[in-house]
């Protein structure tokens, strides 16, 4: 997951015009150190969320790639989740965490997107999508995940659904978990899991 820590040196205001020398200029040289530094020195303004999301479609080193995530996760607006979004397809697994610990890192921003990627044709998508829930208020994330359950044919969306149900599930969600395990009765993991998360939110609201 990429981290910013404590530590860090507050990054510099890069408003030098674009030109030999300049940060932005120096995310495209060929050297891997000049880039990371390049990325280091960019002021976390949303005027820079399109350089860099530029810059991370061509990066390769995984270094550098932290770096610009980083920085996407301090700008931290709706246009930085954006950028990140397509790497929530990415083939290389690591590429797809960092993707999602940075967009879990930013709710509000990556709140706008929940319905298109709850709704993604592609089921492995929705089910990194029921991951962005975790950070979000429970409200919100109970209401996010019925939605889901209500209408999802894949039992692996399910599935992935009610794990975060059980962690933030509220009571609004039995209905919802029910007519579920109603219409997976014969996938024997979906019913256990409901049941599982219906104890779990009866126990919580006592």
């Amino acid at each position: 997951m990429p981290l910013i820590r404590r530590d860090d040196p507050s990054p510099t205001d890069a408003r030098t015009p674009r030109g030999a020398g300049s940060p932005l200029a120096d995310l495209e040289s060929p050297d891997i150190e000049m880039r990371w530094r390049a990325v280091r020195s960019i002021a976390p303004e949303s005027k820079f969320v399109a350089s860099l999301a530029a810059a991370l479609e061509r990066e390769t080193a995984p270094r550098v790639r932290e770096a610009i995530i980083t920085a996407l996760i301090r700008i931290g607006d709706q246009a930085s989740a954006q950028a990140l979004l397509p790497y929530l397809r990415a083939q290389d697994a690591g590429v797809r965490t960092a993707a999602i610990d940075a967009l879990q890192a930013m709710p509000d921003a990556t709140a706008p997107f929940m319905a298109s990627l709850l709704g993604d044709a592609d089921s492995d998508v929705r089910i990194l999508a029921t991951e962005l829930v975790r950070n979000m208020p429970v409200d919100t994330a109970t209401s996010l995940l019925v939605r889901l359950l209500d209408r999802e044919t894949h039992p692996n969306v399910c599935g992935a659904a009610v794990e975060v149900m059980i962690e933030l599930g509220t009571p609004d969600a039995l209905p919802a978990l029910r007519a579920c395990a109603a219409r997976f009765a014969g996938t024997p993991f979906l019913p256990f899991a409901i049941s599982h998360a219906i104890a779990r939110i009866a126990r919580a609201a006592g």
